[in-house]
């Protein structure tokens, strides 16, 4: 118990550093006072990959070759569920966290508004058992007219959204990413929720 009570202190500790910022850069979400739904759309177009910022295809290819030389095979399963745990996880765990703490649905096409979520920045982080780094997203959320895509209504950055469990059970880089999209949508629907009032 004790030996629990202390890795969870030192993770407290090693994420002081890892601040969240959420902030609306351009327009307001006034408008979206009184709406029940929005829709919501990602994108990673020109997504660079962690600290250093290497663009996500020459970071795939380097990725793939270290894998393959370690197991044949592995770089290929790798590519395949980096790109798959966008539908299967990243953006379902968005709009679920979104939807609760906005409460408004996130999957409504025929919305008067659409969120345009377009990540910026990944850094998947690790965790191998002894040692771990939180992974992260940089993002910026676009609001726009869904019948008129080029009217922004507002504009958010959200900075360091953290991907962690507490416990510590995030050996998986898609888990780990998942987390940071729960805690993006979260964050976003707070918000809203607290703009909209």
């Amino acid at each position: 118990m004790m030996k629990k009570i202390f890795t969870i202190s030192l993770l407290a500790l090693s994420l002081a550093g890892y601040a969240q910022k959420i902030k609306i850069v351009e327009g307001s979400l006034a408008p979206l006072k009184g709406q029940k739904s929005v829709n919501t759309q990602f994108t990673y177009d020109d997504m660079l990959i962690g600290g250093k910022g290497i663009p996500e295809k020459e970071y795939i290819e380097k990725r793939k070759k270290e894998l393959d030389e370690k197991e044949a095979g592995r770089g290929s399963k790798f590519e395949q569920a980096w790109y798959a745990d966008r539908k299967e996880r990243f953006e379902p765990q968005f709009r679920e966290l979104f939807a609760k703490y906005s409460e408004m649905s996130s999957v409504d096409e025929k919305a008067q508004y659409t969120i345009i979520f377009h990540t910026t920045r990944t850094e998947v982080g690790f965790n191998v058992g002894v040692a771990s780094k939180p992974a992260y997203i940089d993002a910026e959320a676009t609001i726009v007219e869904t019948a008129n895509p080029s009217k922004v209504i507002a504009k958010i950055t959200i900075i360091k959204a953290l991907g962690y469990q507490a416990m510590g059970m995030d050996f998986e880089t898609g888990v780990r990413l998942q987390e940071a999209y729960a805690k993006s949508g979260k964050e976003l629907g707070k918000l809203i929720a607290k703009e909209t009032k």
